[in-house]
């Protein structure tokens, strides 16, 4: 029988990935030859100190598990909307390293991001540079995948084995086309490289740099096809509506500010240890300002941490705590704790 659920929201890797039943029909995959998962120290920024630590503390709640399980099952996106600080993007590294997905691939939106960003990133200058420096007339086309690299939504789109994890931050920051650039090639699992495609005929295999690392892998006639969809992430602060038909293709996940309880939580796992007198004051007072503006919970954590760290009267103690918790709106200054 199929394992369900697959991500369980504990802090134990397994490879219960594999036991994943098979995609709907109109959801599978046939990229080929298959490659394995790269290993979770390959990409060193995506295994930074901070990253590392989100993954192992982050806290699902019992709809975040089964919304994600659901993202899996079905082979869809997962569109992670709420407040700043309620764990967006963590959840996506929770879910690789329980996984054993690999690395996250992390594509950043801004207004000026665009489709082609997040596949590949071609340098036809330095091409042509580089073929001037050889031999003389037009750059030769054995050299073109020296000059070209896979973003991260098209590394997440190579054939891999298992899905790989793809956090593509702050989608509600993109420009209006953005989200319906997307919905083709998600929809699909596959892309093309034009400058690979035009170049088969010369070099019908181009061994191609992947995002995160210097590994190169095998995209014949430029043509890239996934085999298992990868766990997508895209994380939204609310800021903006999507188009009905990219909402379509989700599975959406709503975060809120979470509970006492959750915060107690939240503070037990980055400590190590349950929350002591005054953590639980903050906590309390934490929730009391909430509903006066966005605030975040990592303002909450260095507000415990220098209580627990530092050695301060509480008077001092409750006058920084307020600095390091003001409202995170421009139109909201801070207030009495």
């Amino acid at each position: 029988m199929p394992l369900w659920p697959v991500y369980t929201g504990t802090k134990e890797p397994h490879d219960g990935i594999t036991e994943l039943p098979p995609a709907p029909p109109w959801r599978a995959f046939d990229g080929g030859p298959p490659l394995d998962t790269p290993a979770d120290t390959a990409d060193t920024a995506a295994t930074s100190p901070d990253r590392t630590h989100r993954a192992q503390t982050y806290r699902a709640t019992p709809q975040t598990v089964e919304l994600v399980n659901a993202a899996l099952y079905l082979r869809r996106p997962l569109l992670v909307t709420g407040p700043p600080g309620t764990g967006k993007s963590s959840l996506a590294y929770a879910v690789a390293r329980e996984l054993r997905l690999g690395p996250v691939l992390r594509w950043n939106i801004t207004s000026r991001s665009t489709l082609h960003d997040g596949l590949y990133q071609y340098d036809p200058l330095s091409r042509l540079y580089a073929a001037r420096q050889t031999t003389p007339g037009p750059a030769p086309e054995s050299g073109l995948e020296d000059h070209l690299r896979l973003g991260p939504l098209g590394t997440a789109l190579l054939p891999y084995a298992r899905p790989r994890a793809l956090l593509i931050d702050e989608i509600d920051k993109s420009d209006l086309d953005l989200p319906n650039d997307l919905l083709n090639v998600l929809e699909e699992g596959q892309y093309e490289i034009p400058e690979l495609v035009r170049a088969a005929r010369h070099v019908p295999k181009a061994k191609v740099m992947v995002d995160g690392t210097h590994d190169r892998v095998p995209v014949e006639r430029g043509r890239v096809r996934c085999r298992a969809f990868p766990f997508v992430v895209l994380t939204s602060n609310g800021e903006r509506e999507f188009p009905p038909a990219f909402l379509r293709r989700c599975v959406t996940l709503r975060l809120r500010q979470p509970d006492d309880q959750q915060l107690a939580d939240i503070v037990r796992a980055h400590f190590d240890g349950e929350p002591d007198a005054y953590a639980h004051t903050l906590i309390s007072r934490f929730l009391s300002r909430v509903g006066g503006g966005d605030l975040a919970t990592d303002q909450l954590l260095n507000a415990i941490y220098l209580a627990r760290s530092a050695d301060l009267p509480v008077d001092s103690l409750d006058g920084l705590a307020q600095q390091l918790m003001p409202y995170l709106s421009e139109d909201r200054q801070p207030d009495a704790l």
